[in-house]
This record gives C-alpha cells, structure tokens and sequence, in this order.
C-alpha cells in the first residue's frame, strides 16, 4: 500500500478536476482557490471571537484537531458526550456568525455536486498540525441528514478517509489539497471518514497548518 508521501505524488492535481469518492460523494480540485483570501479572512474573524480549543471526547481523551465553530449552531464536545449548541463554552456568547465567504462556497459546492438548495446553518472549523489526526466516524449529531457535508481544505496536504456504513468497512485513502472541496450527502451521507496523522508538509502560505472547515445543516 502506497504511504502518504506516495499518495502526495508530485504535487496538487490541476483545478477544476472531479474525483468521485461514491455514488453521491465528490472531490471537486481547487475548488475553493478563487476564494481563498475571504475564506481565510473567515477564519481570521471567527477565531479572533472563539478561539481554536482542544475538546475532550466523552472517554476522557483530548482531541488532537483543535476546532471553533460558526454559525447558528456549534459543534461541541465533552465528558456529556457531542452535541450542539447555540452558545461557545467557553464564552457563553453566541458562536459568531458564519463568514458569507463560506456561505456562498458552500452552496455552489452543494449545487455542483448535485446537492442544490443547501442551507447550511453550522460550520465546524478544524486546524491540524504534523502528528493531527481524525479517526473514522460518522456524522450523526445533525438532525437534517437529507443536506449534505461540505469540507474545505486549506494548507498543508491531507489523507482523506472516505469508508462504508460500517466502522469495519475498508475504506479508501485519497489526497486532499489547498483548495479543494469535498461533499458527501445522500446515499453517501453517513459513511465512515476521517483522516490520516498529518506529515509536516509545510504550505507555501500556512506553513506546517492544515485549516479544514465542514459546513452542514445541523438544525
């Protein structure tokens, strides 16, 4: 099996490419590069009023991916278990808004990937660094599962696990790059992902960052 450097190749595959990951699952290259300047003045601005923090899972264990949320709804998670919430912990104000940047991205995403209509309302935004990783699971805490999940990948590259319905299922081991876009929903909706221990490839503008948000409809 090829290691994560393999799977890098040379480089980025050009933009505008498509990758199908399943029936209704699509990896759209470069996608989010014409609007990389607004999304990371997104980041800039929803970090600046909820800071990246590690979250404890409900088995006691930090998370290596620090995550702030946007949007109406927040994901969180503790020793209570995963869930969503109106309000930052940590603050107890409400999460800020999601940057129209995001919004307008992640519609056009949607629709292209045969997903049109979508509203999203919640935006988790993740931040790795050489050693982060995310372990398959599933996202079941939204009470819409009819949208889709949008993800965005910014910085450094990334091995996207991309699974079945079932934890145990093999799942498939694709790159992901600055700019490109993922969305899964329908058929595809509940299947297993995550991604791989994070290699220190630094990104000519992030250096050794990997920013990834995931845009859904959680309410």
């Amino acid at each position: 099996m090829a290691s994560n450097l393999e799977l890098f190749g040379d480089g980025a595959p050009a933009q505008g490419g498509c990758v199908a990951l399943g029936p209704q699952s699509v990896v759209l290259r470069g996608y989010a590069l014409p609007m990389v300047d607004a999304l990371l003045a997104g980041v800039d601005a929803v970090t600046a009023r909820a800071p990246f923090r590690h979250m404890e899972t409900p088995g006691g264990y930090t998370m290596s991916v620090a995550l702030t949320n946007c949007g109406t709804l927040g994901w969180t998670s503790d020793a209570r278990g995963y869930r969503y919430t109106r309000q930052d912990p940590l603050s107890g104000q409400p999460w800020p808004a999601m940057p129209e940047a995001f919004v307008q991205l992640a519609r056009a995403a949607a629709a292209d990937a045969g997903f049109p209509g979508f509203a999203p309302d919640a935006c988790l935004v993740n931040r790795y660094e050489p050693g982060s990783r995310l372990s398959l699971h599933q996202d079941r805490n939204e009470r819409d599962y009819g949208a889709p999940i949008v993800s965005v990948s910014l910085g450094m590259p990334a091995v996207f696990l991309f699974g079945g319905d079932a934890r145990a299922d093999k799942a498939s081991r694709t790159p992901l790059f600055h700019g490109d876009v993922v969305v899964w929903g329908g058929a595809d909706r509940l299947r297993y992902h995550g991604v791989m221990p994070m290699k220190d490839l630094p990104h000519p503008r992030l250096g050794s960052l990997r920013i990834n948000f995931t845009i859904r409809k959680a309410g």
